[in-house]
């Protein structure tokens, strides 16, 4: 192998270039007439669309009266409504007889997703052991199925 071919294989530092066509010189717009985007810079000819800050807001309809004007006013927003977290006495049948059943055991077992919203404790199911629960709130239902089953609820403020 001569030096001549040697070079010619291999790649110097010096010699890298990009991709022919992967590098796009930046179009340049409202240089002058020279550039060919001189003059409305690829605007068009006057309009909104061709002045700064000229932009329409997509639920714009032209002047026709908006969507959001067209359509009935629905119901309204209760300020003083309680999301409650609904647990059924069925739930309970999970924890062991004469366990105490609070909100960090309720959440323990993933019967209950968070603390920071009250318990309410719902009759749909059977019990069939005693079990101490302190909830937020209850049913009368739900009160009378826990104490059938030698059990007692307590209610937090």
């Amino acid at each position: 192998m001569n030096s001549e071919e040697t070079s010619k294989d291999s790649f110097r530092i010096g010699s890298l270039r990009p991709a022919k066509g992967s590098n796009k010189k930046r179009k340049r717009v409202g240089c002058g007439p020279g550039s060919g985007h001189g003059s409305t810079a690829g605007r068009g000819d006057k309009g909104q669309k061709a002045r700064s800050g000229g932009h329409i807001p997509a639920r714009f309809e032209g002047g026709q009266m908006p969507l959001q004007r067209r359509l009935p006013k629905r119901g309204f927003t209760n300020l003083f409504r309680v999301e409650r977290q609904p647990v059924n006495v069925r739930d309970l049948d999970r924890f062991e007889a004469n366990s105490e059943v609070n909100l960090e055991a309720l959440l323990e077992k993933g019967i209950i997703r968070n603390l920071n919203r009250p318990v309410k404790l719902l009759g749909d199911g059977k019990l069939s052991k005693p079990l101490k629960v302190t909830v937020h709130a209850c049913s009368d239902k739900a009160r009378e199925i826990v104490e059938k089953a030698g059990g007692e609820v307590h209610i937090i403020d």
